[in-house]
């Protein structure tokens, strides 16, 4: 089930996505009409949601409005927290020229940089070192605190794409590193276009991440090559902070990104970005 977050007369809105129609789910949540209000409601309101869905998308009567007529919001619009990870796959390492990561790095994200697909991403004024990172975003689905590995999985409610923009300026020519300022700034988190039930993607280590700049390939990897998997960095995770309902964890980028390459290749405004991953679909922004 694809399920998207959307504006109506100002109101944010949850739908699920039916054949290029969205069949809004307000009506099936109490207390709420928006993603987190779904997620909160636990896994039992998930499998609800998808019974009615598949009544609603019969229902000749009531026709639902077209996805494409309707504004996307980023799937969870403001997440409790982002749990970025660094360095986590093998080849973007490498590229750095740094040792292998023993134990997941955490980077925290802040919230108020999400915005959705199709956004414009302004570059701030003085930073020229704005760069792009494809990578799966992981969306907690109930609370969860030290939770073994093998049964980590069950705390996701699914998955999207999610571009970790970044301003390397304060990441990479600054002493110390302000690694959550430059990835914090206004719009540097675009994600969607919706958010994949954990149902229809039974092995997050099986994906494939593409990114272009323009029309240029610039990131062709697969999450095969994580250092650290989904479910262990949820089990890692969890072992020191609760992990709550729309809690986004950004897993990592492969290689490809701009600062490594030779020479680096930085985004400039006018700039198309398109990430897609596979079972998930696609998100397009531009930089302004």
């Amino acid at each position: 089930m694809k399920l998207v977050s959307y504006r109506y007369r100002g109101e944010d809105r949850v739908a699920a996505v039916v054949a290029g129609r969205v069949v809004d789910l307000g009506a099936t949540l109490p207390g709420g009409r928006d993603m987190l209000s779904l997620l909160r409601a636990g896994p039992d309101a998930l499998t609800a949601v998808a019974a009615y869905v598949q009544r609603a998308a019969g229902e000749k009567a009531a026709p639902h409005p077209l996805l494409a007529d309707i504004e996307l919001l980023a799937p969870v619009p403001r997440p409790p927290k982002i749990v970025a990870i660094g360095r986590n796959y093998a080849d973007h390492a490498a590229e750095t020229g740094m040792k292998a990561l023993e134990a997941p790095r955490i980077i925290a994200k802040l919230p108020s940089a999400v915005t959705g697909p199709g956004s414009v991403v302004v570059r701030p004024e003085g930073i020229a070192k704005l760069d792009y990172e494809c990578e799966l975003a992981v969306v907690i689905g109930r609370n969860t605190k030290k939770i073994a590995r093998g049964d980590a999985l069950s705390a996701v409610a699914g998955y999207t794409i999610l571009d970790d923009v970044s301003a390397r300026e304060f990441q990479f020519d600054v002493s110390p590193a302000q690694t959550t300022f430059a990835k914090s700034m206004d719009g540097f988190c675009p994600m969607g276009p919706w958010l994949v039930t954990r149902d229809e993607i039974p092995d997050p280590q099986d994906l494939l991440l593409k990114t272009w700049v323009n029309d240029d390939l610039v990131q062709d990897g697969s999450t095969r090559d994580m250092t650290f998997s989904v479910a262990l960095l949820i089990e890692y995770i969890s072992r020191y902070m609760t992990l709550e309902p729309g809690d986004v964890i950004a897993t990592g980028t492969p290689a490809g990104v701009g600062a490594f390459r030779k020479p680096p290749r930085w985004l400039q405004p006018g700039d198309r970005v398109k990430l897609e991953i596979s079972r998930i679909g696609v998100l397009e922004h531009s930089i302004g």
